[in-house]
């Protein structure tokens, strides 16, 4: 198996994306899949290494990043050690992101040999789900979409805040309870939110979506509500929804992992994601 590790590409805003791709090397096209994170993600969050292994091993080039703005850097792909970024990322940065590395990945002459451009499949997890919606909806590049515990609607998550302390304070702090960072959200983006409503309205891209739809959900998901898979499920009329009982917000994966073997309920996400694609 061949593994390229923390490629610098060119991100959509004046800072760079690092990416990883696993495939066999056996120049014999293959379908590819690209992961899109979450929030407080990053490409090497907990098992998403097993991941890449797990989906080359079953004949798929995967490729997996960080968004430019996610908080990481290039010489430190592994620790928000960006919070500037971090603060001044939003959802347009992001789907522009997925943009330059669909580009990447179709046009790279280290795998050309080894990918089929016609079988160009996106997997979200969580807020990487929505940008993979939105992603597909307006490239006809993409085949299919899977998501894992996406969320459904990105403007009706910012009810939880004080939109006008937020305005006048220009940031907002949230804490990751992992790395007990105050991450910085700036005021930028809910306006960049608010100006963009059409391009990040995620149920109609599930409503405008002409491509085969796998919803994958865990009912006992403790950040996306199950209610959130059944609307992307209603939306879409080529969607598919997968329930897996007793599953979290990440299938049982945390950060650091330690283990050698996928968690039993990401192993059953996988097994369904390949069969679907």
């Amino acid at each position: 198996m061949e593994i390229l590790k923390n490629i610098v590409i060119e991100g959509s805003k004046q800072k760079n994306i690092v990416l990883d791709v696993f495939y066999k090397a056996d120049t014999i096209p293959k379908p590819v899949i690209i992961l899109s994170h979450g929030f407080n993600g990053f490409k090497d969050w907990g098992h998403f290494n097993l991941l890449g292994k797990r989906f080359a091993e079953e004949d798929f080039v995967f490729v997996k990043f960080n968004f430019s703005y996610n908080g990481t850097t290039e010489e430190n792909p592994l620790d928000f050690a960006d919070l500037e970024a971090f603060g001044n990322n939003n959802y347009s940065i992001e789907l522009d992101d997925l943009g330059k590395v669909i580009d990447w990945v179709l046009g790279a002459e280290i795998i050309a040999a080894e990918i089929d451009k016609n079988k160009l499949n996106l997997l979200g997890h969580s807020r990487g789900g929505g940008i993979t919606i939105l992603k597909a909806n307006e490239d006809k590049r993409v085949k299919k979409i899977v998501t894992w515990a996406s969320v459904s609607n990105f403007i009706s998550r910012m009810n939880g805040y004080d939109l006008k302390e937020w305005k006048q304070e220009g940031v907002l702090y949230s804490l990751n309870t992992r790395t007990n960072q105050q991450m910085p959200l700036y005021y930028q983006f809910y306006e960049n939110l608010i100006e963009n409503t059409s391009r990040l309205d995620i149920t109609k891209a599930a409503e405008e979506l002409q491509i085969p739809f796998l919803i994958i959900q865990g009912t006992l998901d403790e950040a996306v509500s199950f209610k959130e898979a059944e609307s992307l499920h209603n939306s879409c009329k080529h969607s598919e929804l997968f329930l897996i009982e007793g599953a979290n917000h990440t299938f049982g994966a945390k950060h650091p992992f330690e283990s050698s073997v996928l968690p039993a309920h990401a192993e059953i996400a996988v097994k369904k994601t390949i069969e679907f694609l």
